[in-house]
Formats: C-alpha cells, sequence, structure tokens
C-alpha cells in the first residue's frame, strides 16, 4: 500500500446565507459536511454524484481555494488546513487545478506562452529564456505545437483550450491535480483524448489525481478508486472493480443502474433504479441518513440515527446501516 499524499478528516465547508437590510445570518449551506478519505501517491481518485452534492467544493477547500469550516487536510503528513500567506503560497505549487471550462479560465487577453507562464513567474522561478523554453516543452508534452505559444485562446478548438489549461497546471512541477470536469464541456470525440493524455502524463511524471465527474463510464476508466458523493457527504469508497461490480449503497446501484450497456440484449432485461423525489436542499439537509427521502429500501431507523461511515468485510467503506 502506498502512503497517502492527501489525508482528509471530517472536512466541512459551510456558506453562509444572510437575509434582510442589515444582512443578517439565517443559515449556511452544508456544501461539504464530514468527508474522511486518503488519495496515494501515484493512484486516481474518482470523485461521482449529481450536480451540487459537493464536488467541485471539495476539490476547491483541498487545494485551499476555499477556508474549511473545520476538519484536517494533511498534504504528505503536514496539516495545511491553517496555513496563511507566505506559508500557504509556498505550498501552492505541489497542488493545482484542471478547471472545467477551458474557455472561461483562459484570459482572452493573453497568449498562450504567456497564460503557461504566469504561474511560474509570479512564484519567481527560472530566468526569462528558461521560461520560454519551459513553455515550449510543456506545450509539446501536451500534444500542442511549440509555435502557438504567440497565439490566443479564442483561435484555439474546446480539446485544445483544455491541454492549455493542462500545460498551466503542470508548469509548476505539482504532486497533486485536482481535475474539476475537466471533459465535461468537449465533444464526445475530444473527451477520450484528453482522458488519454492524463494518464500518460500521469504515468511519465507520477502524478496523483483527484478526478472529478458524474459521466461515470469515463470515471470507470481513469480511476483506480471512485468515492460516491450525495448532499455533501461521501456515501460508499471502494476499488474501481469492487464499487461498479458489486455497488453496496442503495444511492451507488442507483447511479450505475442509470449508466447505459453496449449490449442491448443485456440492457432490455436489465432493471434501472428510479429515485423519486428531489435532492433535498444542502441548507436544510433531512434527519439520519440524507439519503432516506429518495432511498427505496429506507427504514425506521434511516430517519432516527445517522448511519456510521464504516469498513466493510471487502475493504470497500460504505454509509448505510443495511450495507454488507
Amino acid at each position: 500500500m502506498t502512503a497517502p499524499l492527501v489525508s482528509v478528516d471530517d472536512l466541512c465547508m459551510f456558506f453562509p446565507v444572510y437575509r434582510g437590510v442589515i444582512r443578517r445570518k439565517v443559515g449556511e449551506v452544508r456544501a461539504v459536511d464530514g468527508l474522511s478519505f486518503d488519495i496515494r501517491r501515484g493512484e486516481t481518485l474518482g470523485l461521482v454524484g449529481e450536480s451540487g452534492c459537493g464536488k467541485s467544493t471539495t476539490g476547491r477547500v483541498i487545494l485551499r481555494l476555499y477556508d474549511p469550516t473545520r476538519g484536517s487536510i494533511r498534504f504528505e503528513g503536514a496539516e495545511i488546513a491553517g496555513l496563511k500567506g507566505g506559508a500557504l503560497r509556498r505550498m501552492r505549487p505541489r497542488m493545482q487545478m484542471i478547471f472545467q471550462d477551458p474557455q472561461a479560465c483562459l484570459n482572452p487577453r493573453m497568449t498562450i506562452g504567456s497564460i503557461i507562464a504566469e504561474p511560474i513567474r509570479e512564484h519567481g522561478l527560472l530566468s526569462r529564456a528558461e521560461r520560454e523554453d519551459r513553455v515550449q516543452d510543456l506545450l509539446d508534452a501536451v500534444g500542442l505545437n511549440p509555435k502557438f505559444a504567440n497565439r490566443y485562446p479564442h483561435e484555439f478548438s474546446g480539446g485544445q483550450r483544455q491541454r492549455i489549461g493542462i500545460a498551466r497546471a503542470l508548469a509548476l512541477d505539482p504532486d497533486f491535480i485536482v481535475c474539476d470536469e475537466p471533459i465535461a464541456a468537449l465533444d464526445v470525440s475530444i473527451q477520450a483524448q484528453v482522458v488519454n493524455l492524463l494518464e500518460d502524463l500521469q504515468e511519465k511524471l507520477g502524478l496523483t489525481y483527484l478526478f472529478i465527474s458524474h459521466d461515470l463510464s469515463m470515471v470507470r476508466h481513469i480511476a483506480d478508486r471512485v468515492a460516491v458523493m450525495y448532499l455533501g457527504r461521501i456515501v460508499e469508497l471502494a476499488d474501481r472493480d469492487q464499487l461498479y461490480g458489486s455497488p453496496k449503497h442503495p444511492y451507488t446501484q442507483a447511479l450505475l443502474s442509470a449508466v447505459p450497456i453496449p449490449d442491448p440484449k443485456v440492457e432490455a432485461t436489465r432493471e434501472h433504479i428510479i429515485l423519486k423525489g428531489d435532492v433535498p436542499s444542502p441548507a436544510n439537509p433531512p434527519s439520519g441518513c440524507r439519503f432516506r427521502t429518495r432511498c427505496p429500501v429506507a427504514q425506521p431507523l434511516c430517519d432516527e440515527a445517522e448511519p456510521e461511515w464504516r469498513r466493510l468485510a471487502d475493504g470497500r467503506r460504505v454509509a448505510c446501516h443495511f450495507a454488507e
């Protein structure tokens, strides 16, 4: 077992809700509520769930783009949840992010060479000539012509812009990268190219990924382990083959039943689990188990007691009273 590169314990991120002329606090949105997991060096942890469940917020809190409400974030054993100022700035080069929308995350007034070189310049690394060489190497590494360095983002396709975003994330030689739905805004024909690029870079550079997505088929392809998130909490965490082969939590079972199988005969006989109702508000989550209002096997116990985040005999972790 590889030692954890990133360890999260009881991580919470609550956003206050204000109302009225004097902006009085009347509540809080519990976007991330008590997450605990590890990401081992060199692995890809997939984080999946419905839109609005807190996946992107989790990635941003781990990278300290948000200050966590409470909880522990350890990077190579060092606590970073409370870092401020210069100490946090010195840690940032080792943790980077690939954003979801390649159009919105690139400055349209800057050339892609300047965009990629900006983090190197901000951290005072390398001379101007060395930065230019580094930009050329990064463009080549992500499959773009180094001669494109003087072009602007609008001159590229969506897939090429995402490659530019990947090159920028690699500029400071990070150990850990949060991939925040990096293929969601791309055509299906381009998605596989970007995912294959991420896998190749991981093998060459020894990168560790938190891969956030709601595309379960793509997560199955790239992830080593998968965490399933619902309404601010992880409900199941297992090795990829375990999770896709025999999901234990009712929510995981419902998600996987919605993924089409490319075999008409199997698809015609497969049972689809249709969840009733809407996802509750994270500002007012249900008591007990948060999934109980939509769970097809809910019992009175689910209303009364919050399920324990426990380890099953096969090694996976699950938050359900009845999962065995």
